[in-house]
């Protein structure tokens, strides 16, 4: 079993890390206000006394060994880790009972986490909630760098370590210009708009979603002419606003908005959609728990 020597402070790992960043001891020098030859000295004596070689130097770059690569990894999640304690900490000397970050998708934000954060406040009334929108893709990255503690989506499955509860389930409608001849009345299905062009999500936005959306068109009978794609819903609104084509939507994103469209719903086809509750099953925040038990009486 190899000890470190008492000579490896806190500022060792600091310096590492910086130097594992940037792949260059000037720069990395130039971000810790030291001199080059000083950073070199202190990685050389953290190789010496962990016994370990950290990186491959030549005159023309700098690269991690292997052994680098997986402390890098260890100790950023670690240092993260320290930050989220201490942030916790100072919000307890306020009289605060920690912090929540929440990630989600647009549709979540209509009805789901409203209904959840009153449930919340009722346990919890002194933890303040941190709410940023982001992509399903964004959101899974987020939860394993610990950058957010819950995420909403729109996923079939999710990488393993990560928690999922399906929350809602939901049908899908047809999002059309507000004077557009077509009308709840007289809407058969989906063929009656084969010549149109479709305004869709991104596949970026979540690959299984994309892939429901061309099931629905399968089993119409044609595959869309796909004119424009996004990620954000009132740029789909906008753009079928000023006809440049119609879309699909979740039917929970007819809420909170204010174009000129209309929507009409399509109950009579297979496809679902369902908005998830992902988090991270080492996410040691205190406050998590509460929150996910509350996720469980949905």
């Amino acid at each position: 079993m190899i000890t470190m020597s008492n000579q490896l402070e806190f500022r060792h790992f600091k310096y590492f890390l910086a130097v594992a960043k940037e792949l260059h001891f000037r720069k990395a020098a130039e971000l810790l206000y030291i001199s080059q030859p000083g950073l070199s000295r202190q990685i050389k004596q953290m190789e010496e006394d962990l016994g370990i070689k950290l990186f491959e130097r030549n005159n023309r770059k700098v690269e991690l060994t292997k052994a680098g690569e997986y402390l890098q990894k260890e100790l950023s999640n670690h240092f993260k880790r320290l930050d989220d304690i201490i942030n916790h900490a100072q919000l307890l000397d306020k009289g605060i009972d920690g912090k929540l970050k929440l990630g989600y998708v647009g549709s979540a934000m209509q009805q789901l986490i409203p209904e959840l954060l009153l449930k919340f406040r009722e346990i919890s009334p002194d933890v303040l909630v941190n709410l940023t929108e982001m992509d399903n893709r964004s959101q899974i990255q987020a939860l394993f760098d610990l950058d957010i503690d819950v995420g909403f989506v729109r996923l079939e499955r999710v990488p393993r370590g990560l928690k999922i509860h399906t929350a809602r389930e939901e049908t899908f409608s047809l999002v059309l210009p507000e004077n557009h001849p077509v009308d709840e009345q007289n809407f058969k299905n989906l063929v009656q708009f084969k010549n149109e062009n479709f305004i869709l999500f991104d596949a970026s936005y979540s690959e299984s979603y994309y892939e429901k959306v061309m099931q629905i068109f399968d089993d119409s009978g044609f595959y869309p002419n796909v004119s424009h794609s996004t990620v954000n819903a009132s740029s789909i609104y906008r753009l079928v606003e000023n006809h440049f084509g119609i879309s699909i939507v979740p039917t929970s994103l007819r809420y909170g908005y204010n174009f000129k469209i209309k929507f009409i719903e399509l109950k009579n086809i297979s496809q679902r959609t369902a908005l998830k509750i992902v988090w991270n099953s080492k996410n040691t925040n205190p406050v998590l728990l509460n929150f996910t038990g509350i996720i469980k009486d949905l």
